[in-house]
């Protein structure tokens, strides 16, 4: 299974005989999985459903769908033939004459003669078929959210394991000067003590003894081990599974804490060297992976 981002945009349009609407999905890095949904009001069903996609699509992110809605032909026009009919006697009692033609007209222009019914995205629950089109489309950008977090996740993976990679050459450098350590330690050493011990005064077995304190202290075979186990489950991580972001966030602290203490136990210049590179690598793997689902 590929790995997935948490990052991503899509967009689905949609239109019948009663108006045309758009649904439009981002989702960003969140810790755990939060869906709201911005859409009108009395379309509880269409929210209900489509929420559940989203949800059943995801396990991590912070993820936003908005429904946007234009009626259109939806008007229809109504006279309140009471009132005209009020208007109409009054007009002919104080005029005289019939209202016709352009008298009339202008009765019909009163407010309250002429009634437009527009209907209101409320009535769209009552439309034929209206709410399994949304719910289509509401289904549709979630499938499309998902495939452009899984192109994220595609370029994330090639990323995390080029990363991975660079560690594991580190490591192999810290090897190679973690073995010539000890002597480097024992030489500088003798070096010291040969300046200040004029007279001899330090033995030989004394000076062996603070050598192999020294060197007890420096050893970091331990550290060396412990990374290549975690850049060996780091590698497995990022060809396994699919929502693993929380894991490989989990792996670069621990990635993190063995560089650090590399760095600390460290006496040649050529391995806190290494140990720092690694350092820089292991804050860029944990950059990208807290973009994984």
């Amino acid at each position: 299974m590929a790995l997935s981002g948490m990052t991503g945009f899509a967009r689905v349009n949609g239109e019948a005989a009663w108006g045309s609407w758009h649904w439009e999905a981002r989702s960003v890095n969140g810790r755990g999985l939060d869906v709201r949904l911005n859409m009108p009001s009395g379309l509880e069903e269409v929210q209900k459903t489509v929420r559940k996609a989203a949800s059943d699509a995801f396990t991590r992110g912070s993820i936003q769908l908005a429904l946007r809605i234009e009626l259109e032909g939806a008007d229809t026009v109504s006279v309140n033939e009471t009132v005209l009919q009020t208007l109409v006697s009054a007009y002919e009692k104080a005029e005289g004459a019939l209202a016709t033609g352009p008298a009339l007209a202008t009765l019909m222009t009163i407010k309250g003669v002429v009634e437009a019914d527009t209907m209101s995205l409320r009535d769209l629950a009552d439309v034929d078929g209206a709410e399994d089109a949304l719910i289509a489309s509401g289904r549709e950008v979630v499938a499309e959210l998902l495939k452009a977090r899984d192109q994220e996740g595609v370029d994330l993976t090639k990323m995390l394991v080029g990363q991975m990679s660079e560690m594991a050459d580190l490591r192999v450098q810290a090897v190679q000067y973690a073995a010539a350590q000890k002597a480097s330690i024992a030489e500088k050493y003798r070096v010291r003590i040969a300046e200040f011990d004029t007279e001899g005064a330090v033995s030989d077995e004394r000076l062996v003894t603070e050598i192999s304190v020294l060197a007890t202290k420096a050893d970091v075979t331990e550290e060396l081990d412990r990374l290549e186990a975690h850049i060996a489950r780091g590698q497995t991580l990022l060809t396994e599974a699919s929502a693993v972001g929380r894991d490989l966030g989990f792996l670069a602290q621990e990635l993190n804490r063995e560089a650090n203490t590399l760095c600390s136990k460290s006496a040649a210049l050529d391995l806190t060297n290494t140990g720092l590179a690694l350092k820089s690598v292991v804050d860029q793997f944990k950059e990208q992976a807290a973009n994984v689902e």
